[in-house]
This record gives C-alpha cells, sequence and structure tokens, in this order.
C-alpha cells in the first residue's frame, strides 16, 4: 500500500463513526480514538494507517475508512489463537490477505453511506494492486478463491453476502 496522500480517499472523519462503531461492536471489536497527530497504536504500516491490539481497533480521524475496514477484516479472518494473541501484525498467508481484502469490499454492504464501488476506488487510489489491474475487476473476476475462503469458515453465504463474525477454528 502506498503511505503517499490520495486525494479523495474516505477518512474517518467523514463517516459516521456510530455505525462503524455498531458494526465492530458486533464482531466483538472496539474502536478506540486516537488523538490527533499521535502514533496509533498497532499500526503495522505507521502514519494514519488503522492498528489492531487484542480486541481493539485503533484509529484517529485521518485514518482512511479502508484502513480501518482492512484491519477488521484480518481480525475477523485470523484464527482465534492468533486474534488471542494479536499485536500489530495480523499475520496469515497469501489466501487469507486475499479473503481480507474480498471481506473489507463485501462488508460495505452493511455500512450506510458506502458502498462496494467506492470502497474499491479507495483500495485502488492508496495503492492496493491486483492482477486485474483494479480492486474492482478482481473482485468481480479473479476473487472466486477469495470467495470459497471466506464460505469455508463461515463467514459470508453463498452469494458473497457478509455474516458477521469471526472466524471460530483453524
Amino acid at each position: 500500500m502506498s503511505m503517499a496522500e490520495p486525494a479523495g480517499v474516505l477518512r474517518l472523519a467523514q463517516y459516521d463513526r456510530a455505525a462503524l462503531a455498531g458494526l465492530l461492536q458486533r464482531l466483538d471489536l472496539k474502536l478506540t480514538m486516537v488523538a490527533p497527530d499521535a502514533s496509533i497504536p498497532g499500526s503495522f504500516w505507521g502514519d494514519e494507517e488503522a492498528g489492531l491490539r487484542g480486541s481493539s481497533l485503533f484509529a484517529r480521524a485521518d485514518t482512511p475508512l479502508h484502513s480501518i475496514l482492512h484491519e477488521t477484516g484480518h481480525y475477523v479472518c485470523m484464527d482465534p489463537r492468533r486474534r488471542a494473541a494479536l499485536d500489530t501484525n495480523a499475520g496469515g498467508d497469501h489466501a487469507e490477505e486475499n479473503a481480507v481484502c474480498y471481506w473489507q469490499i463485501a462488508v460495505t454492504d452493511l455500512l450506510p453511506g458506502i458502498d462496494r464501488s467506492r470502497m474499491c476506488a479507495d483500495m485502488d487510489a492508496w495503492g492496493y494492486t491486483f492482477r486485474l489491474g483494479s480492486a474492482a475487476a478482481w473482485f468481480e473476476h479473479d476473487a472466486e478463491d477469495a470467495h470459497l475462503w471466506l464460505a469455508a469458515y463461515d463467514l459470508i453465504d453463498d452469494c458473497g453476502r457478509i455474516r458477521p463474525g469471526l472466524r471460530r477454528r483453524t
């Protein structure tokens, strides 16, 4: 991901914090706000990127919503053993990372004021890279493996809709 400042990426300050906190609560994750310009605890990438420690997701007002949802996806997709020891590095393999990206896009169906196309555009603007050249093209035409991975852990239904919950088994 690029640490450059893409214009127009949706930030937490521009989003309904209560709606986001409600989703996170359903996932046993707590949104913890960090003061402006303070370092974000548990941030793997640093700068304004969201961070994870235990069951807390840390963000500032300038944290991109895509970053918050990506880290939430890691929390959802990791097995309980990794979740119990979580501090900064979510770990996981390539297949899980793809599942996280898929989840990050699909979860927008549960959030007001953002949709899959906006999430894909923000991911592209930030510098996520996919074989087909864009997040949307990947999601629509090349993400069957990620869909199957999420379905195997009961995190989505057969139609690709999010089942709010956490991966419970290894």
